[in-house]
């Protein structure tokens, strides 16, 4: 592939191989036939770019593209079914965190230089990460609404004000850290926030002022509600939760509310796809 382009694109021949080989790895692991029309094709181009290198810099993920793109333009040509790339952003709302990410995330929660800091961040990311709220619903979000409705059961999230009222069990891994962030303002007769407690006004601006005096570190990714809202959506249909289960505990009333995910999803290997589709599993 790399030779048909030569001299064909303004590359050398090692920057496409750097690519192309990180693509290859890519194709390998989502079970995709070992061809040039499927690896060099725009849409699985376009899922590599998404979510197949979350290790890389935003610079080098744009570098992989414009490679692949001229690469793809010379060996086979057509158009993106899909349509037009979109743009890369370094603050995309919708690209899931990573495992790495979220560890990073989580390492600079914990190294805020205040209790204050430390704890609203830590809840933020229980909350999205854990339940899928976005912003206006964890800034109305009070103490109360953390129900543990046992003692082996995990915390509930019963959010139960606006148009998006319902009950969301969180998942398991941020259990704790959403049942330790609400212990420690449990206090009888209280009606606190559980999102900044000892802040009273709340504009739709709360969840940004609160961020904007975190501590950045180099690294680290930003902390975007509506990507952890992503992570935690993409992880209920990576684990085959029911799409029904996914509508109702994300507070929507269409499958449109949804599309913005589609193409960080796992991809399924071939022959279990075909068992699926069959019936067979």
């Amino acid at each position: 592939m790399v030779l048909l382009a030569d001299p064909l694109v303004p590359y050398q021949a090692r920057e496409l191989l750097s690519a192309l080989s990180q693509l290859a790895l890519f194709c390998s692991g989502e079970g995709l036939p070992a061809t040039a029309e499927v690896w060099l094709s725009r849409e699985v181009i376009e899922r590599f770019i998404a979510v197949g290198c979350p290790q890389v810099t935003e610079r080098t993920r744009g570098n992989y593209r414009s490679r692949l793109l001229r690469l793809s333009e010379v060996v086979i040509g057509g158009v993106c079914a899909t349509g037009k790339i979109r743009k890369l952003s370094a603050s995309s709302p919708h690209r899931p965190y990573s495992r790495t990410e979220l560890a990073d995330l989580w390492g600079w929660a914990s190294g805020q230089p205040t209790e204050e800091l430390r704890w609203g961040c830590k809840t933020l990311m229980a909350l999205g990460a854990g339940c899928g709220l976005d912003s206006p619903e964890v800034i109305p979000l009070r103490v109360h609404d953390i129900r543990r409705p046992s003692e082996t059961g995990g915390p509930v999230v019963a959010f139960t004000r606006g148009p998006r009222s319902r009950e969301i069990l969180c998942r398991r891994p941020w259990e704790g850290v959403l049942a330790a962030a609400a212990d420690r303002l449990d206090i009888p007769g209280s009606a606190s926030y559980l999102f900044r407690p000892s802040s009273h006004g709340r504009g739709t601006n709360t969840v940004t002022n609160f961020l904007s005096r975190t501590k950045p570190s180099q690294g680290v990714p930003r902390l975007v509600m509506g990507r952890l809202r992503s992570t935690w959506l993409v992880g209920l249909f990576n684990e085959r939760v029911p799409i029904t289960v996914i509508v109702a505990a994300a507070g929507i009333d269409t499958l449109h509310g949804l599309s913005r995910v589609l193409p960080f999803l796992d991809a399924v290997p071939a022959e279990q796809a075909a068992a699926l589709l069959r019936g067979d599993l």
